[in-house]
């Protein structure tokens, strides 16, 4: 999943006004709630077409499905009480729990079959689509060759639902506490439209929460504890405040008026607020790195430049200037987010493939010489795009500074824009060098690897591999646990040895959390969870 950390900038004024207000609410009335801070604005609540951190943290909170996703990924009862699996392991039959919408009306398992006949459905476009892979007939459904009728999903009465898979997928039950899965009212999108889901009261909501106040481009909104919710007794917040906070010192500042009860820290609040009573460390699970533009970028399609670029990168000192507790990457899939047979996934990938992800300025020159060779050019230009948040931004200075020196014909340009910005901007192809980040929407390297399939809409950067497309095929229909994760280690290392990508940091982030808000947690996928919050 896309992800946008703190950033730099100021709120409006009718922002702090709220946060104010806010703030002086919390210590004089009885209501118990508490601020929290995001680090960009928010781009959708439709979760059709949802790809982001800061969109999926509204919807896991305000919206449910069959599961929901607990502590380091624990998978925990949402709306199915129970469910049976076929012996082939292709037909899964799930009970749903009576609950309601907002509204009041009945949530039922034809919700869930709208959804996901919705977020297939090639009209909406939806950059996830690709998620329901191996779901009976979805992928032929996205190509336009059958019809969303014939999806592998079906309601049978009110509270059944029967799902049937072409083959097994060993990460189904994960997949089912991912936001994407959640049922949709298809009342809700009829009435409202091409509206849906762009602003707050434009949605029926079924989880926890109840988002209000968010019109699609103010930078502050509220979730407030849905009276209809089947779990109520347990949801202990009546409201969370939202804001946006782009400059972690003015965080910082609102923390300590107590106008503002969580953000997360840049490198130097990381050293000097680590041992300040609330201090975090939150594994994401994530993994920042630059895709490279093939298809607008000529230069770029040369193989040698991208390695000399990969080899000309001191991630461990860029780790130390952004703070917090990131490590050098070296792979694109995140250290510890998938183990098998007790081993850390990552280290089965072959060593040879990490040789251009480390740090060695005088081989990154030789390369880079070699590839302006072919390319019949002395120097060239690029373009580095990224968020204007604290952390884009040191990261392109620190790229540009690095490029410029260890490479020498080369003119490095930064472009930092607003985190929505960049999407349009990464949608359109509109970018030499993008620096991006993604967080795994499950415990398992296939979240990370499908990304640079040569069919996914996701492969931004357009890099094609007919050997790494065939082993990633291959492990999505083997039987055998150990041939699957040989083919997708097999997979990394093509993509790693070719920098298709280039992995510059594993992702934690450090945060400032108030001790008084308990119960809060990060499910380690980039989510907060907000259902078990109290306020003491």
């Amino acid at each position: 999943m896309k992800y946008s950390k703190i950033a730099v900038s100021l709120l409006s004024v009718a922002a702090a006004a709220l946060l104010t207000a806010c703030g002086n609410q919390q210590s004089s009335s009885e209501k118990k709630q508490f601020s929290w801070s995001t680090g960009a604005e928010l781009s959708t609540i439709d979760m059709s077409k949802a790809s982001d951190t800061i969109s999926y943290d509204q919807l896991r909170n305000t919206m449910e499905g069959l599961y929901r996703t607990g502590k380091s990924g624990k998978i925990m009862p949402g709306l199915a009480t129970s469910s049976t699996v076929s012996k082939d392991g292709k037909t899964y039959t799930y009970t749903l729990r009576k609950s309601r919408w907002s509204d009041g009306s009945e949530v039922t398992a034809k919700d869930f079959v709208y959804s996901w006949r919705r977020t297939v459905n090639p009209k909406t476009a939806s950059e996830y689509a690709y998620l329901f892979e191996g779901i009976k007939n979805a992928t032929a459904i996205t190509d336009g060759k059958k019809p969303l009728s014939s999806l592998g999903v079906k309601a049978v009465g009110k509270y059944k639902l029967v799902v049937t898979l072409d083959r097994r997928i060993p990460y189904f039950k994960n997949l089912m506490a991912f936001a994407l899965f959640f049922p949709q009212s298809e009342k809700a999108v009829k009435k409202y439209g091409s509206k849906y889901g762009t602003a707050s009261k434009y949605m029926l909501y079924n989880g926890p929460f109840v988002q209000k106040g968010w019109t699609g481009s103010n930078l502050s909104w509220k979730m407030v504890k849905n009276k209809y919710y089947w779990d109520k007794k347990n949801v202990k917040v009546d409201q969370i405040n939202w804001s946006v906070q782009k400059t972690p010192a003015t965080a910082y500042n609102l923390y300590q008026t107590s106008k503002l009860d969580a953000f997360s820290l840049d490198s130097s609040q990381t050293k000097q607020l680590a041992k300040k009573s609330g201090f975090q460390l939150v594994n994401n699970g994530g993994t920042a790195y630059l895709q490279y533009n093939l298809q607008k970028d000529k230069n770029l399609a040369n193989t040698k430049i991208r390695q000399a670029i990969s080899m000309a990168i001191d991630r461990n000192g860029l780790c130390s200037t952004l703070g917090g507790n990131n490590k050098a990457a070296k792979t694109f899939t995140a250290s510890g987010l998938m183990h098998v047979d007790g081993q850390e996934y990552t280290s089965g990938i072959s060593s040879a493939s990490e040789t251009y992800n480390q740090y060695n300025p005088k081989k990154a020159k030789k390369l880079f010489k070699e590839g302006l060779a072919e390319l019949g050019k002395s120097s060239i230009t690029v373009s580095i795009l990224a968020d204007d948040t604290d952390n884009g931004k040191k990261t392109v200075e620190a790229l540009q500074s690095e490029l410029e020196q260890n490479l020498g014909n080369i003119k490095v340009e930064t472009l930092t824009v607003p985190f929505k910005t960049r999407m349009a901007r990464r949608e359109a192809g509109k970018f030499d060098i993008m620096l991006s980040t993604w967080i795994a929407d499950f415990n398992d390297a296939i979240s990370f690897l499908d990304l640079m399939t040569s069919s996914n809409t996701r492969n931004y950067g357009k890099w094609k591999s007919s050997e790494y497309d065939s082993l990633i095929a291959k492990s999505k229909v083997t039987a055998s646990a150990i041939e699957r994760v040989k083919y997708l280690q097999e997979a990394e290392a093509i993509l790693l040895k070719d920098e298709g990508i280039t992995p510059v940091y594993y992702m934690t982030t450090a945060y400032l959390i108030r001790p008084s808000i308990k119960n809060v947690y990060n499910d380690n996928l980039g989510g907060w969870q907000f259902k078990y919050a109290e306020v003491k």
